[in-house]
């Protein structure tokens, strides 16, 4: 027949509670100096009873036990806990990321998104921010129109500066073809002889001769006065 499993609880009666504590005590200390001797563990076991008194096992020096653990307590708080600088970056990395919500919050609102939870006197605000935004705008606008326009003038300045010196050249250019002009007057037979020097036909008569008999001759730039 299977015992009756025991309810976990605390017993009212003090004579069996301490009766069960003392077999209970030294089950427990039984089986911690054979988990030692198995397993090769240091085991330091320390049992005050409902009276205050003090029931200890331990596999070494007590004390030994104690600063041992004392010391590995320590390792594990110094890596769970986060240093100084961690803890400062984490704070920084927090103030940024809400930084940087709330601007994005203001942008969609600029933008005329997410206007449903914004109260009266928020949405006076932004529209008041939203007509300086825009008269800023307007302004740089103006301003780079004007300096459009100053540069367009400058180089409409230039482009008649330059079409004047065009004509200038033309005009030169003009007055030297005029000069250039053919004149019957001085202008030059292909053998290089003027045409002034070349006279009519004429009859030179010579001086042993009549005028009649005379032989006809060309003079070139001479004077028609007979043969010596």
């Amino acid at each position: 027949m299977a015992r009756e499993k025991i309810k976990i609880r605390k017993i009212d009666n003090a004579t069996a509670r301490q009766v069960t504590f003392s077999k209970r005590r030294r089950g427990l200390f039984k089986k911690a100096e054979e988990l030692a001797i198995l397993c090769d563990a240091e085991v330091g076991l320390i049992v005050f009873s409902a009276t205050g008194k003090l029931f200890d096992f331990s596999t070494s020096s007590m004390k030994e036990i104690i600063d041992r653990y004392n010391v590995h307590s320590k390792n594990l708080t110094t890596v769970d806990v986060p240093s100084l600088d961690l803890q400062l970056e984490n704070g920084s990395i927090t103030i940024l990321s809400n930084q940087v919500a709330e601007a994005t919050r203001q942008l969609r609102n600029m933008r005329g998104e997410d206007l449903h939870g914004l109260t009266l006197q928020e949405l006076q605000e932004l529209e008041k921010t939203l007509e300086t935004g825009l008269s800023r705008v307007m302004q740089k606008k103006g301003e780079q129109i004007m300096e459009q326009i100053s540069d367009l003038r400058k180089k409409g300045v230039q482009l008649m500066e330059e079409n004047t010196k065009l004509r200038y050249q033309v005009a030169e250019m003009s007055k030297m073809g005029k000069q250039v002009v053919f004149d019957p007057e001085n202008a030059f037979h292909e053998d290089g002889q003027s045409s002034e020097s070349v006279t009519n036909v004429t009859h030179c008569g010579n001086p042993y001769e009549n005028d009649d008999t005379s032989d006809t001759c060309l003079k070139l730039g001479l004077s028609c006065s007979g043969w010596k």
